[in-house]
């Protein structure tokens, strides 16, 4: 990807490449011998091709389950299917990128640099777009499990097949734009810092929706607790328990995209800095990480559903 360093990571195969660091060390700045000592975190290519395929097999299985189950053609798995398939060109995309670039590396596969950067340029916009359509997913899930809680006897009328599916469109039709500029004119700083500024906006949307899904959960179970007379033990159930799923569903998406953010944010601020080119050099592990969520969002958004498990298993 272009945000990778200064050379596009397929046309820097064509030249001699140095050997791999190794998967945990400290990795000194040669050139500045006053320079800060940057902790390198190598992804040995095994590891990434095979979180990739992992990635690759459950999200095949969540969109074979909804596209089985009739009763589960509803706007809300459909949300959970394009997610799925977003997560799913998330890995692949990175998995032939390394592909391909294990294969010029070993000379097993022979191509003009014309041709290369074509390639590059063509897996960089699948890369992107399927990044940026999953967060977008993401958020409209969370929107339309708001819009549930809510408007729950609206939802039907609210969510109707028709909007969601304009909804879809929409977002397939924005990453896909956004991708092509973004990896047109990378090189612009506001290009960058749009990137970095739907990410937050998107983590921002989450946590407040979220949050306020969570206090309204907590309020009906006081209401309900009060009918009892139960208050003190239903309370406190319902806190701990929804305050593990807020966690569980923002902490993983904090610790999985922020990284690449912040790769992304430091790109713009202190390109040069001795200290940000130590954030530079595990990039391949926030990619990583990158690929680890579109391995959990299966579990977290899909797998849950009893529906859906009962389809698996069928499948």
């Amino acid at each position: 990807m272009p945000v990778l360093g200064p050379e596009r990571r397929l046309l820097a195969s064509l030249s001699s490449a140095p050997p791999a660091a190794p998967r945990l060390g400290l990795a000194a700045n040669q050139t500045n011998q006053t320079g800060p000592q940057c902790l390198e975190v190598s992804i040995p290519d095994g590891l990434f091709l095979s979180l990739g395929l992992v990635s690759l097999v459950e999200n095949v299985l969540v969109v074979a389950a909804i596209a089985k189950n009739r009763n589960l053609h509803s706007p809300m798995y459909y949300f959970v299917c394009c997610l799925a398939v977003s997560d799913l060109l998330v890995s692949v995309s990175n998995v032939l990128e390394t592909a391909v670039l294990l294969l010029l590396e070993a000379g097993a596969l022979a191509a003009q640099a014309a041709v290369v950067q074509q390639l590059d340029n063509v897996m960089d916009v699948l890369i992107c777009g399927s990044m940026v359509s999953s967060l977008c997913f993401l958020g409209a899930i969370a929107v339309d499990r708001y819009v549930s809680i809510f408007y729950a006897l609206r939802y039907h009328s609210i969510v109707t097949l028709p909007r969601a599916g304009r909804a879809i469109a929409a977002i397939w039709a924005g990453s896909v734009l956004a991708s092509t500029l973004f990896i047109a004119y990378y090189h612009h700083t506001a290009v960058l810092l749009g990137l970095v500024s739907f990410f937050v906006a998107m983590l921002a949307l989450m946590a407040v929706l979220y949050v306020h899904m969570l206090a309204r959960a907590c309020q009906h179970g006081r209401h309900i607790a009060r009918l009892h007379k139960t208050q003190h033990p239903t309370r406190q159930g319902c806190g701990l328990k929804g305050a593990a799923t807020l966690t569980i569903l923002l902490g993983v998406f904090l610790l999985c995209w922020a990284p690449f953010f912040l790769h992304l944010s430091l790109v713009v601020l202190c390109p040069q800095h001795p200290t940000c080119g130590c954030v530079f050099k595990n990039v391949n592990l926030f990619l990583a990480l990158v690929i680890c969520n579109s391995i959990v969002d299966p579990l977290i958004y899909a797998f849950r559903s009893q529906e859906l498990r009962k389809t698996l298993q069928e499948v």
